[in-house]
């Protein structure tokens, strides 16, 4: 399933307070994993407690995994510095999506400028003595904790891969959207074969989990890059570019309760008419002009709008309240809406 973004720049729009996220764009760190730099990350939510004396208490617990990773953290004060680790996943937007051709294994090609921004979510990773399963636990309802999960997916290839017998507890802080077409599934399948390479001492090198990581999902594979990249054949073919966009750049995620099926966006998609523009072009003109609505083009948006009449009413809305303002307003993703 996917839904709809706005990216945004200006003060002038302002949605309902449940659907606006204010974001900027970012990038990875040198080592391109899936690390993030972010102040919230570490912020915990604290916990009830009742003094009964100087020597007991009792404690009130809400939340028993945000308990369990306490505990975990203050038996871990003095073990190895990879017996736990705490990663930021970040997501990403699609500044321009050209799909180019139709391929006879019935996916089809595309040309894209993926970059990450500065949502993400948070994924705590710790050794489990079980040599048999990974346990998953996440703050957010309905995400699958079994195998149908990209986190568990990426840490049974990783076994099947290097032949490590590691096995672990991780906790999903879910910030991205699910179904919003932003990567957030793919960015976490990304940090957890990330987080596996460290526990076992790296026994792939980072490009070995790149290529790897598209037996998971064409998107995953960006998730090893430098945090821009442009990316073609179904988006797994990953070539690095410096960041073509201020890394401060300020922008408005838009995401409203509706949702349309990829497939059927797909399935409404007409080749002979999307944009004529050519990729590599507009690549250039962002790098060299930046952000503006003639190259913020998305080939899924006619059919998208078409599955979902409302997505295309909000993005009028959005254009009429900015008045100019907005260096464009798109959507990001298969089946989302974006400005910049």
């Amino acid at each position: 399933m996917t839904s709809s973004h706005f990216l945004c720049h200006s003060p002038i729009f302002h949605p309902s307070p449940n659907i606006i996220e204010n974001r900027s764009l970012s990038s990875f760190r040198s080592h391109g994993s899936s690390f993030f730099d972010s102040k919230s990350r570490n912020q915990r939510t604290p916990f009830v407690r009742l003094m009964v004396s100087a020597r007991k208490q009792v404690e009130i617990v809400y939340n028993p995994d945000e308990r369990i990773n306490k505990l975990a953290d203050e038996v871990d004060k003095e073990a190895a510095p990879v017996s736990r680790l705490t990663l930021f996943s970040p997501c990403k937007i699609n500044v321009f999506l050209r799909i180019t051709n139709k391929r006879e294994d019935g996916f089809h090609d595309l040309a894209s400028l993926f970059h990450v921004i500065s949502l993400g979510d948070v994924i705590k990773f710790s050794l489990s003595p079980s040599k048999a399963q990974d346990r998953l636990s996440t703050n957010v309802p309905g995400v699958p904790l079994d195998d149908r999960n990209l986190i568990i997916k990426a840490l049974n290839l990783y076994r099947k891969k290097t032949g490590s017998n590691n096995f672990f507890w991780i906790h999903l802080d879910k910030k991205v959207p699910t179904g919003a077409g932003l990567g957030g599934g793919s960015s976490n399948a990304a940090t957890a074969l990330w987080a596996a390479n460290q526990f076992n001492g790296f026994l792939a090198t980072e490009k070995e989990l790149q290529e790897w990581s598209s037996e998971i999902g064409s998107d995953v594979p960006f998730f090893f890059s430098q945090g821009a990249a442009y990316c073609t054949g179904r988006g797994e073919v990953v070539q690095n570019i410096p960041p073509p966009l201020p890394l401060d750049l300020p922008m408005v995620l838009i995401k409203p309760q509706q949702a349309c099926s990829t497939a059927e966006v797909y399935k409404r998609l007409q080749l002979d008419r999307t944009s004529k523009s050519d990729p590599v072009t507009l690549l250039e003109k962002i790098s060299r002009n930046g952000i503006s609505q003639d190259v913020c083009i998305n080939d899924l948006e006619p059919p998208a709008f078409e599955v979902l009449p409302s997505l295309k009413r909000l993005k009028q809305r959005v254009l009429a309240a900015s008045r100019g303002q907005y260096g464009a307003v798109f959507m990001s993703g298969r089946g989302q809406l974006s400005h910049s």
